[in-house]
């Protein structure tokens, strides 16, 4: 796979720009027992008062142990679309202190360069991607920040203004599909976001979600 900026494609289900979700819109399904044991152990976390450190650390734990069992999402929410990836609301706290995602990958689909003001735990539940990441020049236009970097079936990790929030990712596979369960820190598909290019123009967007109602 060639590490390419993708054309004319915004990280959301359809145009941001013209995409306003509201969570109110959204169902949240009956969850399986893996999923509904990860809550409650997130919540817990998030009780107890924990910096963004502890929810990265004991948070990154708790998803590495729900990834060891693959057959609780559901066929809905693992669904990829032909043209562009798929990001299905899996559960959204009733207080939106915590989002949980999975992130469908067509064979070879990709994302524009794009930020998410919070932090975000990103994990694998089959296949793998590959993400590069970009910090911004004194003039504004963005390079690669390390080189790119291939997360494997259950590898968690983490993005955050404060650990490097603007990333480009990539399905690691062009004949199949990879499946991302992500976590982060307010209702996602509502969060005022960017995409970038690399001379630093800027656009806003919000991702809403691939299952609203």
């Amino acid at each position: 796979m060639t590490n390419q900026e993708p054309a004319n494609q915004e990280p959301a289900n359809h145009d941001p720009a013209n995409h306003d979700p509201s969570s109110h819109e959204l169902a949240t399904p009956h969850l399986p027992a893996p999923l509904r044991d990860f809550v409650a152990g997130f919540d817990v976390l998030l009780e107890s008062g924990a910096d963004e450190a502890a929810i990265v650390a004991e948070g990154g734990a708790l998803l590495r142990d729900l990834l060891r069992t693959d057959g609780w999402l559901s066929a809905d929410a693992a669904r990829p679309d032909p043209q562009y990836y798929r990001q299905y609301l899996l559960y959204l706290d009733p207080e939106a202190r915590f989002s949980i995602v999975s992130f469908v990958w067509g064979p070879g689909q990709s994302t524009p360069i794009h930020d998410h003001t919070v932090w975000g735990l990103v994990g694998l539940l089959r296949g793998a991607e590959v993400s590069q990441a970009w910090r911004r020049l004194d003039d504004g236009s963005l390079v690669p920040d390390g080189p790119p970097v291939r997360l494997e079936t259950g590898s968690v990790t983490a993005v955050s203004p404060s650990l490097g929030d603007i990333h480009q990712v990539f399905n690691a596979y062009e004949d199949r599909v990879s499946i991302g369960i992500h976590v982060y820190g307010a209702d996602i598909g509502a969060v005022d976001r960017s995409v970038y290019t690399r001379e630093g123009g800027r656009k806003p967007f919000r991702s809403g979600y691939a299952n609203a109602a």
